[in-house]
């Protein structure tokens, strides 16, 4: 695995959910892997799970982080080759990069979609900057369009939580469903979630929002798509639950209908169905107070799991 910035740089999806879970049951048996070696995780938005897990990751692999808030702590940055830098941005990608994969052996970054242009955000311009001209592998923590440690992480989880149920041998229920809030937000989780799911090919993947808030078709491809709630919840054994504004008219609210919000009563109609959520969560908007704290959830489990995703894909940075 040469970067990891989607699904598609893994090549076996099953065998990285396995190594992971392998951390899991003995967190420092490569403790040495990373040692002498840095990982430079470089944020231009904020993070909070993000930072700590990919930290913890990397430390039980003996490796050095070093974490670095370009906006608040850096010169502000130009990403345009041949640009004429007489306006705020003080640094160039072209000057920042090798120096830093110089410093570095990993360089992990999180960028964010300005939402406002759908063909400069989905070209994954600021991410891909990075990787012509680091020269050293680059670990996604959030990019404009995707978020796949955290879509990998997710796929950790419901392995986990089947293999606890006893439902391991037999296909899942898989449902990502839309939810309100309170302002616009990218497409990322959801794309990237679609896109690990069905490359993983082991559920059966359905994913319903109201109408205006379909995704990339790219993402999407191989799961059944409803603009009906109820039906698409029906016999569910996992629901994912994420906002995300329109792709279509891009970074626009089209729908604020609170009936979206998932509730013990739409519970009833789904196999005793698994809740799931990236946080932070914005609670009885996105989600009820009822699901988040209660026997479905396994919110706090994703979250913590975190750690091993990192962990499996970072070993495998380094060992590529």
């Amino acid at each position: 695995m040469k970067h990891f910035i989607s699904a598609n740089d893994v090549p076996d999806v099953p065998t990285l959910i396995n190594k992971a879970l392998e951390y899991k049951a003995n967190p420092w048996k490569d403790e040495t892997l990373g040692k002498h070696k840095r990982i430079g995780c470089l944020f231009l938005n904020p993070s909070m799970r993000t930072r700590l897990s990919t930290q913890v990751a990397a430390q039980q692999l003996g490796m050095e982080t070093v974490i670095f808030n370009v906006g608040n702590e850096g010169w502000a940055m130009e990403f345009e080759d041949g640009a004429i830098m007489n306006g705020t941005s003080v640094e160039h990608v072209k000057d920042a990069a090798p120096i830093m994969g110089n410093y570095f052996d990993i360089l992990a970054i999180r960028t964010f979609p300005s939402l406002k242009n759908r063909d400069e955000d989905y070209s994954e311009f600021v991410i891909n900057q990075f990787i012509k001209y680091a020269g050293i592998p680059v670990l996604s923590l959030e990019s404009a369009t995707l978020h796949p440690l955290q879509s990998f992480t997710d796929l950790i989880t419901i392995t986990e939580s089947m293999k606890e149920q006893g439902i391991e041998n037999r296909k899942p229920k898989v449902v990502l469903t839309w939810a309100p809030h309170v302002k616009a937000l990218p497409q990322c989780v959801s794309n990237s979630f679609a896109q690990w799911v069905n490359k993983w090919g082991a559920a059966d993947f359905v994913i319903t929002h109201p109408e205006g808030y379909e995704l990339d078709e790219q993402f999407t491809n191989g799961a059944t798509i409803t603009h009906n709630q109820d039906e698409a919840l029906k016999d569910a054994d996992f629901i994912y639950v994420k906002n995300w504004s329109s792709y279509e008219e891009y970074g626009q609210v089209k729908c604020t209908d609170t009936s979206w919000m998932l509730t013990n009563e739409k519970l009833k109609g789904t196999n005793n169905a698994k809740v799931m959520h990236c946080l932070p969560v914005r609670r009885n908007i996105e989600l009820s107070d009822e699901i988040l704290d209660g026997p479905n959830s396994l919110v706090t489990r994703e979250a913590s799991n975190r750690v091993w995703a990192a962990q499996a894909v970072i070993s495998e940075l380094l060992t590529s």
